[in-house]
């Protein structure tokens, strides 16, 4: 009499499928960044460094809401009930763009959160963030990138400062603006190209499709 005793091993044939807007079933296990797959460390600095590059030139505004031009000659920029909120807007409008930057090195940037009433959840096309940040990149680089070269004395000239130490400090806090573009640009190819299908063909793992079982063990008696 012979008895064969098989055991039978279940194998995970992926880690999900790209169904662009819709839920994303069966995929593997969110990241420390919330993200489907690794974030290098040189795009999360990339990230950190984005609103740090416009800080300076954003503090060296708000004087302008209060009427001290910062040595530029250009006086007031008009009463204080419309220079304050002006400027104050226009800083912290600045920054909370720079900080969109991170949609591209985290989960929010890939699946809808949550509170977002119908969509929430569900996950996004690589387009939806792709478009938008490679036209806001193009747009900041053609924007800020004059006034870097500015700093340096190439080609763009800001005017006359009522001293060299307040044309330093202009220099000094709008050289690195011109950095915006292209670190925003560097994200979105890098965003591109880790939620692409290379990159998910890379990370699935490779499956067994032979029809011989290896686990099989027989016992004769």
């Amino acid at each position: 009499m012979t008895t064969t005793a098989v055991h039978e091993d279940t194998t995970r044939t992926g880690t999900g499928s790209d169904t662009g807007w819709g839920v994303d079933v069966g995929a593997a296990p969110r990241t420390r960044t919330g993200t489907e797959r690794p974030v290098p460390r040189w795009a999360e600095r990339v990230a950190h460094a984005i609103p740090l590059v416009l800080l300076a030139q954003c503090v060296w505004r708000l004087p302008f809401a209060f009427g001290f031009d910062m040595g530029t000659g250009t006086g007031s920029i008009g009463g204080l009930w419309v220079s304050v909120p002006y400027i104050f807007a226009l800083s912290l409008l600045t920054e909370a763009l720079a900080l969109l930057s991170f949609g591209l090195v985290r989960g929010w940037g890939e699946v809808v959160p949550a509170w977002v009433p119908r969509l929430g959840g569900r996950r996004l096309n690589r387009w939806v963030a792709v478009a938008p940040a490679t036209l806001g990149g193009l747009g900041a680089t053609a924007l800020f990138g004059p006034f870097t070269l500015g700093a340096l004395g190439i080609g763009f000239s800001f005017g006359e400062f009522d001293s060299g130490f307040w044309e330093f400090l202009f220099r000094a806090c709008v050289l690195p603006v011109g950095l915006w573009g292209p670190l925003v640009l560097a994200l979105t190819v890098h965003y591109f190209v880790r939620r692409g299908p290379s990159a998910a063909r890379a990370a699935t793992p490779a499956v067994n499709t032979s029809t011989e079982n290896p686990n099989r063990v027989s016992a004769s008696s």
